[in-house]
């Protein structure tokens, strides 16, 4: 099978079924978490949730479980990731970042509750993610140590020492011209800490060894950092109506960007021999599953 048949029916089977289920946990998300919330944020945090997305990184986790031999229900775990995520985009689009209208297909949630609302909806989301992943770990079986270690891997990948600290210093990089390595160690924190805790969160839920935890982790660093480089080039090769975001806003916001270093033949080169990266490290330790190597060929090869 090709490359790009085995994406193709990646999109179409085992990934579009994983879609479904993510999505009824996250259903269950806000029936669970948000009936005590006040009313128009508990609504922006609907919408900002239960819109149309690719829900990689619960898939991964979903699929790292599995590749370690849990047999548990991970969905509630798969979903907390999704939360932190959400989050994420809500406050990158809000207008002291980087003020964009369209996120999914549709406008962002401050363009349709404005900024106060998607402010506070975005804070209210990463405490009850940690609620979130803590009820799961426990529905999981995990002791106490265990699934306090989990909350605080997402809650360590999100913060400072990673998504949030990845997100400022692209913030300050803006009209900055970035070697390669400056411009790879904010996309490690930016994008690729929450991908890379996915997959690490997955083994820990699996009770899988060092070894294990320490492959996946290598992997999960890899195709995040490699979904990056492909989202900087779609951000200039594909459409917004492709994307469900604004095409060219890294041109817009002066960014310094894979393509700008690389070329675009060059950026697609470094996400493949990263992806190569990746998988090597699982299939050292027996862990290659086929939907994991899919999802890593998918990162890069996407259309969106």
């Amino acid at each position: 099978m090709s490359t790009t048949d085995s994406v193709s029916n990646l999109s179409a089977s085992s990934f579009a079924s994983e879609r479904v289920a993510v999505q009824q946990a996250l259903d269950v998300f806000c029936v669970r978490w948000l009936s005590d919330i006040a009313p128009l944020i508990a609504e922006a945090i609907r919408y900002s949730l239960l819109g149309e997305g690719k829900r990689l990184r619960a898939i991964l986790l979903l699929e790292a479980y599995r590749a370690c031999g849990g047999s548990g229900d991970a969905r509630e775990l798969a979903a907390s990731v999704e939360v932190v995520h959400a989050y994420s985009l809500v406050h990158d689009d809000l207008p002291c970042m980087d003020d964009d209208d369209v996120r999914r297909g549709r406008p962002t949630v401050h363009r349709v509750y404005g900024v106060p609302v998607a402010t506070a909806a975005g804070l209210t989301m990463v405490p009850l993610a940690a609620r979130s992943a803590w009820h799961a770990a426990k529905a999981l079986g995990l002791p106490d140590d265990e699934a306090a270690a989990i909350v605080r891997d997402l809650m360590n990948a999100s913060g400072g020492g990673g998504m949030i600290g990845g997100q400022l210093l692209d913030l300050e990089a803006e009209g900055v011209h970035l070697t390669l390595d400056a411009l790879e160690r904010v996309h490690r924190l930016k994008t690729g800490a929450l991908i890379m805790a996915a997959v690490s969160l997955g083994a820990r839920a699996a009770r899988a060894n060092e070894a294990r935890r320490l492959a996946l982790a290598r992997y999960g660093a890899a195709i995040g950092l490699a979904f990056q480089i492909a989202d900087d080039v779609l951000d200039i090769t594909a459409t917004t109506d492709q994307l469900g975001k604004t095409a060219g806003r890294d041109l817009d916001l002066n960014k310094s960007t894979y393509p700008a270093l690389l070329g675009v033949e060059g950026a697609v080169e470094r996400a493949v021999a990263l992806v190569e990266d990746g998988c090597a490290a699982l299939a050292e330790e027996g862990l290659l599953t086929a939907t994991l190597e899919q999802l890593a060929r998918f990162i890069v090869e996407r259309r969106s």
